[in-house]
């Protein structure tokens, strides 16, 4: 696993696909996008600004979380199936790791609102990251 970090968001308001941009922390350099919706591009945008907006689902998970006596971890960007992206939550819950599967959009939305580390497994970014 490779840690990365949210570089960059691409938002044009009159195209079908949107970018969320990971870089690797602190080695060397490889970076990659993903592909979103303009809604979930927005949600990740609001979050990054702090900007309050009704409860998302987002919230609704981050809050479950928690009432439950987790905390987000991780998330890992594990797999590209058909050009896919797959994502997991770790979560910590009284000593265990629970994972969950999620978007990579959904789980990055969390991370940026736990401020948790984003994580690549090797297989992705052999196959995707740009140097």
């Amino acid at each position: 696993m490779v840690e990365m970090e949210l570089t960059k968001i691409v938002i044009r308001e009159t195209a079908g696909q949107q970018y969320v941009f990971l870089r690797e922390k602190g080695g060397a350099g490889r970076t990659f996008p993903i592909v979103i919706g303009y809604f979930e591009a927005d949600i990740i945008r609001k979050v990054l600004e702090h900007r309050s907006t009704r409860p998302l689902t987002h919230d609704l998970a981050g809050n479950l979380i928690t009432a439950l006596g987790g905390r987000l971890e991780r998330i890992v960007v594990s797999e590209l199936k058909h050009n896919t992206f797959y994502a997991h939550l770790r979560i910590e819950q009284n000593g265990q790791t629970i994972e969950v599967d999620s978007r990579p959009s959904d789980a990055i939305a969390l991370a940026v609102q736990a401020e948790c580390p984003i994580f690549v497994s090797e297989e992705v970014l052999a196959v995707v990251a740009l140097q």
